[in-house]
């Protein structure tokens, strides 16, 4: 475990401290497009985060190669080899589109290439265990097709979640953490080393979301771009194909005292192909499929960009941007570390009654988009001013006044970088804006 928390940590450091210099590279770069309809943030943000995040991705496994027990997995396995080349390929993609624009059909071909290089290193299913059948062995092609497409299909699920300050880094992060919980089970706890692997880009992915995530945050300074969200669900993709018909079921069998009972049940989320991977994204896969078929519907291109993602429906019924992010990250939690109480409890029953009472809390939260909480006063001075409450009437008054702002006291033209510091208009100046460089192109998410 120390290990790998020492990898989670290097990772994460290395991606905090280069987003701030990738941020001045984008904004010199022009890679800052224009503020678009569809889009929820109001000023020209620089994307490219995601050369930040394969940074501390890099040196997450420059590290891991050094250590006594993860550097065995450099030699023993050729499944980081994979993931190092197939995220190269999709992050030269993502930056390749976050600065000049990619079709989607080219896109879509870049991410079948890219999981096809992981395939023919090694890195695919080639068992797929099923209740009653024990392993079903699939074809060399049936496996392929299998790999490739839940690739595409994590790939877009967070691409097509990247619309919020936040919102994909923040749930790729919590499935990581899901799948991290679940893998090193199987490894530490029964002593499967095929999972190891799992594990390893398990503990990359959160470290390299929890980096980005201080500079993401609402009001974002930086977004991930296509390079970022695509590098991080091929990077799911690849810890689920990893682990998936490469645990024998009959291996646990034996360690559970012969119980086929308990053996099915610790490997609920084996027995069904792909299930935990699949439930830790489950709300980005919802509203994938969602846009495809409400587009398909309207006769539209199923790429066709549009403002009726799920975040964006919490934004309409009145949620503020923060809490449309955290409505998402409670939901996402609670999918993804509910399937993995279910394959460690055999009290399913208190695990069913606890997911039922998270709902209905979720659901009560979803039907109060206006209500605001405040705050105890012994920590109002620690919280932000609109989760104060204003105790006499002087206090209110002057809340009153701070937000009735006169418009003659605001400057009459707000530079559209008024945000940036004073290095970062130098840059602009000298350089020019991301409008200039990349036009009003329209990416589909």
């Amino acid at each position: 475990m120390r290990e790998y928390l020492l990898v989670l940590f290097t990772t994460a450091a290395v991606t905090y401290l280069l987003t701030g210099p990738v941020r001045k590279f984008a904004i010199a770069a022009g890679a800052m497009p224009p503020v678009r309809a569809r889009d929820v943030h109001r000023e020209p943000t620089p994307r490219l985060g995601g050369i930040a995040m394969f940074g501390g991705l890099c040196a997450g496994l420059l590290v891991a190669s050094q250590l006594t027990h993860l550097g065995r997995l450099f030699i023993q396995s050729a499944d980081v080899k994979a993931l190092l080349s197939g995220a190269g390929i999709m992050w030269v993609l993502g930056v390749l589109d976050d600065k000049w624009g990619v079709d989607a059909l080219v896109k879509l071909g870049g991410q079948m290439i890219a999981a096809g290089v992981m395939v023919w290193q090694g890195v695919t299913v080639i068992t797929i265990p099923v209740p009653g059948f024990e392993n079903v062995t699939v074809t060399p092609t049936q496996g392929m097709i299998i790999s490739v497409t839940l690739v595409v299909v994590m790939v877009n699920a967070v691409n097509f979640i990247d619309g919020l300050d936040g919102l994909a880094a923040g749930m790729v992060c919590i499935a990581a953490g899901a799948f991290f919980l679940y893998s090193y089970r199987l490894w530490y706890g029964y002593g499967i080393s095929d999972a190891a692997p799992a594990v390893l880009f398990s503990a990359l992915l959160i470290g390299m979301c929890l980096g980005f995530l201080p500079h993401n945050l609402h009001p974002a300074r930086i977004f991930m771009g296509d390079s970022g969200s695509m590098m991080l669900g091929l990077m799911l993709a690849v810890s689920a194909i990893s682990i998936t018909g490469r645990v024998d079921p009959d291996l646990i069998t034996a360690q559970t005292g012969g119980s086929q009972t308990t053996a099915i049940h610790v490997l609920v989320p084996i027995y069904i192909p792909l299930l935990l991977p699949l439930t830790v994204i489950a709300l980005p896969l919802a509203d994938l499929l969602l846009a495809v078929v409400r587009r398909t519907w309207a006769g539209k291109s199923p790429f066709a960009a549009d403002k009726q993602h799920l975040h964006h429906r919490l934004l309409e019924v009145g949620h503020s941007h923060s809490r449309a992010v955290l409505i998402m990250y409670f939901w996402a939690a609670l999918i993804a570390f509910g399937a993995v109480a279910v394959s460690i409890t055999n009290t399913a029953r208190a695990v069913v009654l606890a997911f039922v009472g998270l709902c209905l809390v979720g659901i009560v939260v979803l039907l109060m988009p206006r209500f605001r909480p405040h705050a105890p006063r012994a920590v109002q001075a620690f919280v932000p001013p609109r989760y104060r409450k204003a105790g006499t009437p002087a206090e209110a008054e002057a809340l009153a006044a701070a937000s009735a702002e006169t418009p003659a006291e605001i400057p009459a033209e707000t530079p559209a970088m008024a945000e940036l510091s004073a290095e970062d208009k130098e840059l602009l100046g000298r350089f020019g804006t991301g409008a200039s460089a990349v036009g009003h192109r329209e990416n589909a998410s």
